[in-house]
């Protein structure tokens, strides 16, 4: 799968120059958007068919700082994906360099528009079947 590239803006630094910690996981968001909609299923048609996805928890641990102008590549893993939720990985790289900058993932779990929880086997059995086809843990 392709790699997910941000520029980082002048905004995301704060006053020593350095990518703020928080703008690791909008960077996330970002490549989880853009790797759903390469495979398939954008975010846009899952809530089209009346799923929505919240984010149930989100991890990030910063191995080495970015700054204004560098290009970080982002490779997003589908590490679990079960009926009612899933889990993605994060691989952030500084795109010059090759280093590495951060580890991250979230988990997902999957509710109607009322709100209420759902099964992906019922709901949308054809997008369960592509995370499971590309889960690194394979259940």
């Amino acid at each position: 799968m392709d790699l997910y590239t941000h520029r980082i803006a002048y905004y995301e630094t704060d006053r020593m120059g350095v990518a703020h910690h928080s703008n690791y996981i909008r960077w996330m968001e970002e490549a989880r958007v853009d790797f759903l909609e390469r495979i398939g299923w954008p975010y846009g048609k899952m809530e089209e068919l009346g799923v929505l996805s919240p984010v149930i928890a989100v991890n990030c641990e910063y191995k080495k700082s970015t700054t204004f102008d560098d290009l970080v590549s982002i490779r997003v893993t589908v590490r679990e994906a079960r009926p009612v939720k899933t889990v993605i990985g994060y691989v952030m790289t500084n795109a010059k360099t090759g280093e590495l900058v951060a580890v991250g993932e979230s988990s997902h779990c999957y509710l109607n528009r009322e709100g209420r929880p759902l099964s992906l086997k019922r709901a949308l059995p054809d997008f369960l079947e592509k995370l499971q086809s590309l889960a690194e843990e394979k259940l």
